[in-house]
């Protein structure tokens, strides 16, 4: 149920909402979240649509504006607040939401409706003219750096807001604007223009998401885990996203907002210290994370927020998750009932199946190592490398044909390119849940976090041995090897799974019928995507082959068009469930005469 306030606006009202194409994941989630009772501040979405008539001409479509102030009109009325006055201010965030998940990838502006009228208005009420004070330097920090796109102004606790604006105008040419109607209009313009940043390119190019998508845009009624001991914010997992455990992981930071946590630089607390402190809000959180599991019929990500004792949840989506939890959920939840055979098989991808079996050190490897710095382990995997500290230099050694990882303080977006490219990623702060562990699971890339201060300093430059599963950085290149996808409960069960929805049969080498392929290892031409096909077509006769590219997911679709019965593959479920998946896009198959 939604409220239009004309043609690019929509207010949030629970019951079905309409589709993620027209409002994004983050709005979508919200409807969801109150159709089913939860407790969720009160939100309007400016949709989609919008976005892309902002991105074809350049400038915001006409009404939205007016549109955008009914909205606020509408919040103010749920909430029983004034935006930009007193003596009970409204203050709102504004976070993108695409309508496929692109963590981390585009803006958010967070206690927007701060001036000093605002914050005179908060402390008055609250009684605590530090907290004021203090979101006030919080919306001025991420407005500067976000909107006005400043570089790095820095926020002396001992300044006034008019000391703290006067630095924002000097670094970047422009003042922070007091007018909350023209600090939410350039808010929500600095959203639309993320979706064309560097970092969102990448990362939609990395996962093949479509450009023309855009994003919406949700304005929603700030709850402030920063208010006061009974106050804090977090993330919870419904499921471990490393291991694939069926038990509840996340982190919980007091006194914080939710930037603390997904910044990574603070290193937050384990949910324990939320049971300890407000076990009702504990209680409430793990009584919805199974509910919104359950609904979702997927491990859950969930944001929540905890204001004097009383839990928000902003927002819950399908978990990104390493490659070993991936295939042990997606096997759990099959037998839960949850999710049919066939599902579970599609949510496995070849290529986090590669990763999986990806090589790991070898037993006994690490009697003579040398332990350089530990921290908590993000991303499975071992990664082995040059450690450089720089995202491009990242980038242009791998070009070049080195292998690189990346250590950094901390992660943010604008390291994509540089994390994409590095073999391992390490961070100085942060924790399982900041940016360089989500975007590290997500790309399936090794990845340690919060090694502490003075670690960079100490690896830059030496070649060492990354165990994203262990959370350890060795010295040097330590012996690996690859595991075997028979010993895994979980793949053993999805190959079984997988053959019986694949139209394509794929053997292992020791297999009786693998003689019988035709053996394409010698022919360069197998080896190049474009020609696959073409070298395919050409054999007469052959009810199966081997070599060249074809346990790739290009092979296999050139396999499944050729009219082959079998591929021979070592690992075997990577091209089955490639097999899977081009029979669900709608591959052809071309049966031949042989």
């Amino acid at each position: 149920m939604t409220h239009a306030f004309g043609q690019w606006t929509l207010g949030l009202e629970g019951g079905e909402p309409p589709s993620r194409d027209l409002i994004g994941g983050k709005a979508w989630s919200v409807a969801r979240m109150q159709a089913l009772g939860l407790s969720v501040p009160a939100a309007f979405v400016v949709t989609t649509a919008a976005c892309r008539a902002f991105l074809a001409s350049g400038n915001e479509p006409p009404g939205l504006e007016a549109e955008i102030d009914d909205g606020v009109r509408w919040l103010e009325a749920k909430t029983g607040r004034a935006f930009g006055r007193g003596p009970h201010p409204l203050l709102v965030s504004v976070r993108s939401g695409a309508p496929v998940s692109m963590p981390g990838m585009m803006d958010t502006v967070l206690n927007l409706g701060t001036n000093d009228v605002t914050e005179a208005a908060l402390a008055a009420e609250c009684g605590d003219p530090a907290f004021a004070r203090n979101t006030h330097k919080r919306f001025l920090d991420l407005y500067s750096h976000i909107v006005l796109r400043a570089t790095a102004p820095l926020f002396d606790e001992t300044k006034s807001p008019a000391e703290w604006r006067a630095a924002i105008a000097a670094d970047c040419g422009v003042e922070a604007p007091s007018d909350v109607r023209e600090q939410l209009r350039r808010a929500v313009r600095a959203v639309f223009e993320s979706w064309n940043s560097r970092r969102a390119r990448r990362y939609r190019q990395h996962h093949d998401i479509p450009d023309d998508l855009g994003t919406a845009v949700t304005v929603q009624a700030m709850v402030f885990g920063n208010l006061d001991a009974r106050s804090g914010t977090g993330v919870l997992f419904s499921r471990n996203p490393t291991t694939g455990a069926r038990e509840p992981y996340g982190e919980y930071l007091p006194r914080a907002q939710g930037e603390d946590v997904v910044s990574g630089k603070f290193t937050p607390e384990p949910l324990s210290t939320l049971g300890t402190q407000m076990p009702e809000a504990l209680d409430g959180l793990l009584k919805a994370a199974h509910m919104l599991e359950q609904v979702g019929r997927d491990a859950q990500d969930i944001e929540f927020t905890v204001e004097r004792g009383k839990l928000y949840f902003l927002q819950s989506r399908p978990a990104k998750l390493a490659p070993h939890a991936a295939a042990h959920i997606a096997v759990d939840l099959a037998r839960e009932g949850l999710i049919d055979e066939r599902a579970a098989v599609m949510r496995l991808s070849p290529d986090q199946v590669r990763i999986l079996l990806s090589p790991h050190v070898r037993e006994g490897g690490l009697e003579n190592a040398h332990l350089l710095a530990s921290g908590e382990p993000a991303s499975p995997g071992v990664g082995i490398g040059l450690v450089v500290t720089d995202s491009d230099e990242a980038e242009r050694r791998a070009h070049g044909g080195e292998a690189v990882v990346l250590m950094r303080p901390t992660t943010s977006p604008e390291d994509l390119h540089g994390m994409i490219a590095a073999r391992a990623v390490v961070t100085e702060q942060g924790g399982s849940t900041s940016h360089a562990a989500v975007v590290g699971r997500a790309l399936g890339i090794p990845c340690v976090v919060g090694c502490g201060k003075g670690a960079l300093d100490s690896l830059a430059g030496r070649t060492v041995t990354v165990d994203g599963g262990s959370g350890k950085i060795y010295s040097g290149a330590l012996e690996i090897e690859a595991p075997d996808e028979a010993d895994h409960e979980a793949l053993a069960q999805l190959t079984v799974w997988a053959a019986r929805f694949s139209p394509l049969r794929v053997v292992s080498p020791s297999a009786p019928e693998a003689a019988a392929a035709a053996d394409l290892t010698a022919n360069d031409d197998a080896a190049n995507p474009e020609k696959i096909g073409e070298v395919l077509r050409d054999l007469k006769g052959a009810r199966g082959a081997r070599g060249g590219i074809l346990a790739s997911d290009e092979g296999v679709r050139a396999a499944l068009k050729a009219g082959l019965e079998f591929i021979v593959a070592d690992p075997v479920l990577p091209p089955l469930l490639a097999a899977v998946r081009a029979t669900e896009a709608g591959v052809s198959i071309e049966v031949e005469d042989k």
